[in-house]
């Protein structure tokens, strides 16, 4: 089988004429459009879309800078470009609604419209506003240029100036509009924070309202507060917290004076630290030392006895008692001391013990206040946000800056967009191409004939013997020609059917079909004077008794034939003729009998193929065709098999194949099929007739001297 695209290719070729014919028509219908097509105006402005808008301030707006996918936002944009409000914007802006002008330019009368908006009532005019808003949305063209952040924004109309006016306008609209949404969406947020504001601020108020309110109630003083980066209260300094802070302070204090107290209480008058830098009692002791060392120096040189010896010893008791009575005071005052330290100890660690327990229940009333604090904190917090971005917002809103500029407005065009003659043959060309391809394959699967050889066995299930070509002249002329293609081509079928049995060529052959004129009977009287030449004696039995043909074919008499033999006549060889082709008889229907199926029912076509083969090499029998009538079965059953004649692009498949059937279920031998009336062209296409006759279909034809090439 060939390549699938080269069957394409020979079925175009077998519907040229067709393919031909709808090619010019479409090409003249693209020609005669082009032609009466008034012509069309394109202006075309450029604008830039960028991502992001420019940061004039430091403050964002309201409008998101980033989004995860770029895509989107440029996809968003170019279905904004053709919206419904955007066209109604443009015109209310360049005032189309009434334009006659605007009409006369998209081709539609003044008349025209009045009669399809129908009077001047509210619902024609809002037919004729949608009207205006249609015919621009269907003819502007949003073009995004890849790979770039730029849109060229198209518009056409039979008015140069008036496309021109429009694309301009059209991107105007488009910045105008993006601006406006951005207010709109700034003053709705706005707006919204108010609300919220207001709501924030009287639940703040509350919230430090019932701590004040819990502190005052508790006794709870705080003198301080710590807070963190993010302005939560972390710690807080209470009056009662300070005091006890303070008092246990002082009774450390006091608890290390008393521990000094009691240490120096406990040591020598005389050894302690303010006996040794006490100025009294080193005065003291100074003096009784220059009384002790005059009273040493007297004695020495006077006697005991002496006045002034006894002077000098009684200044040296009342130094001695002196200094005793100033160590018992330094004494005193340490005991005085150490009694004032536990004394005060006592005492603070009372006080402290008291503020204690008030410390105690302010802790555990400060839990409370603590979570009061927080929640205030965290209304303080959210309110400070919101008042926050509430005036950045109003400071974004206020600067008009947009993400939207033209790059390059649109300039009256000088010559026409369309029509363009060549694009609209190409398309004309291309529409053809498209029905014309719809056509053949409509039409050639509407043709359920056997076109290729090659699906007769994929088709039919039976092996194919050969094939014939169509022949201008009558067949009996083409087949007495032993050098013409008819002759080659019933040759080849005759040596495929030497390989049918293990004798060779069948000894008795019926030739069938499944409907008439497909080339049975010309296919008999081939292979009958093929066998003939060969030096095979042959005879051809016309057993189509219903409409007989090969005494026609050659031009003789059916006086007598099969008919009478069947009838009971048994003077078969009295029903031979001879023709004029060597070694071959045949025997003509004769009279044609009222039941031809009764006579066939019998033995009689048995017995005369038994008492022809006893005279003849071959006996091929010309049967009827098997769709609608019994008769080609039950010849069938009286030869030794069967070959079936497929006309080309004839029968339907599904039919071919019930009467293959029917020859089947009556026991017929099927050695093959013949497929007859196959056009040159066909064969020129690829359909591989050189199987012994088509590849040489025009080989030695520039040999006319007969030479051996």
């Amino acid at each position: 089988m060939p390549p699938l695209i080269l069957q394409y290719w020979y079925t175009a070729l077998r519907w040229r004429w067709l393919v031909a014919a709808v090619f010019g028509g479409m090409l003249l219908l693209g020609l005669l459009a082009t032609l009466f097509m008034a012509p069309q105006y394109t202006a075309e402005v450029q604008i830039q879309i960028d991502r992001q808008q420019k940061q004039i301030t430091m403050v964002e707006g309201v409008e998101a800078q980033t989004t995860p996918q770029d895509l989107e936002f440029y996809a968003t944009q170019y279905a904004l470009l053709k919206a419904r409000p955007l066209a109604e914007r443009v015109a209310t802006t360049l005032r189309l609604y009434n334009n006659v002008a605007f009409l006369d330019a998209h081709g539609i009368s003044s008349d025209e419209a009045d009669a399809a908006e129908g009077g001047s009532t509210q619902k024609a005019r809002e037919a004729a506003r949608r009207r205006v808003v249609g015919i621009l949305l269907a003819n502007v063209e949003i073009a995004p240029i890849r790979n770039s952040k730029l849109v060229d924004i198209k518009y056409t109309s039979r008015n140069a100036e008036l496309s021109a006016k429009i694309a301009n306008e059209w991107a105007r609209s488009f910045i105008a509009t993006s601006m406006d949404r951005q207010y709109a969406s700034t003053a709705d947020a706005r707006k919204f924070l108010e609300e919220r504001l207001v709501t924030l601020r009287a639940r703040l108020d509350e919230s430090e309202r019932l701590a004040v309110t819990y502190a005052s109630r508790n006794g709870i003083v705080p003198l301080s507060e710590t807070k963190d980066q993010d302005g939560k209260t972390i710690s807080s300094r209470t009056l009662v917290g300070t005091e006890l802070e303070a008092l246990s302070a002082a009774l450390n204090e006091a608890t290390a004076a008393r521990v000094a107290a009691e240490a120096r209480s406990r040591s020598a008058s005389e050894a302690t630290n303010e006996a040794v830098i006490s100025s009294t009692l080193a005065s003291l002791r100074s003096q009784r030392a220059s009384i002790a060392a005059e009273y040493a120096k007297k004695r020495v040189q006077l006697e005991d006895g002496h006045p002034f010896v006894r002077e000098l010893a009684e200044q040296l008791r009342s130094a001695d008692a002196a200094v005793a009575q100033e160590t018992q005071r330094i004494g005193r005052a340490r005991s005085n001391e150490y009694r004032e330290a536990v004394a005060r100890e006592n005492e603070l660690r009372r006080e402290v013990q008291a503020l204690k327990g008030t410390f105690d229940q302010e802790s555990k009333a400060n839990i409370q206040y603590s979570a009061l604090l927080r929640d205030a904190d965290t209304n303080r917090q959210i309110y400070d946000a919101l008042l926050q971005r509430y005036k950045e917002i109003g400071i974004a809103g206020q600067v008009g800056v947009n993400n939207i500029s033209v790059v390059e407005p649109a300039a009256v065009p000088t010559s026409p967009s369309s029509p363009k003659l060549l694009l609209n043959l190409a398309i004309a060309l291309v529409a053809g191409v498209v029905l014309a391809a719809g056509l053949v394959f409509a039409l050639d699967q509407l043709d359920e004939g056997v076109r290729d050889p090659n699906q007769v066995e994929a088709l039919l299930g039976l092996p194919l013997l050969g094939i014939t070509p169509i022949v201008p002249n009558d067949a009996v002329e083409e087949i007495a020609d032993v050098k013409s293609h008819f002759y080659d081509a019933y040759f080849s079928i005759r040596t495929n059917l030497d390989f049918a049995t293990t004798h060779g060529f069948p000894r008795s052959l019926a030739i069938t079909s499944t409907r008439p004129n497909e080339g049975k009977s010309s296919s008999a009287l081939s292979l009958a004077v093929v066998l003939g030449r060969t030096g095979r004696s042959t005879l051809l039995i016309d057993g189509d008794l219903r409409s007989p043909s090969v005494h026609h074919m050659l031009e003789l008499e059916n006086g007598k034939g099969l008919s009478n033999f069947l009838a009971g006549d048994d003077a078969w060889s009295e029903m031979l003729q001879q023709t004029k082709f060597k070694n071959l008889s045949i025997m003509a229907t004769g009279p044609t009998p009222p039941s031809a199926a009764e006579l066939l029912s019998g033995d009689r076509l048995h017995l005369l193929i038994q008492k022809a083969l006893e005279n003849f090499d071959n006996v091929i029998i010309d049967a009827p065709p098997v769709l609608g009538m019994t008769d080609a079965p039950l010849i069938s059953k009286a030869t030794e098999g069967v070959v079936y004649v497929v006309e080309s692009a004839g029968p339907p498949v599904r039919g071919v194949r019930n009467s293959i059937k029917r020859l089947t279920m009556s026991n017929g031998r099927l050695f093959g099929a013949i497929l007859t009336k196959v056009s040159l062209d066909s064969l020129n296409y690829g359909y591989g007739y050189g199987y012994g006759y088509g590849y040489g279909a025009k080989y030695g034809e520039g040999n006319s001297s007969g030479t051996p090439s």
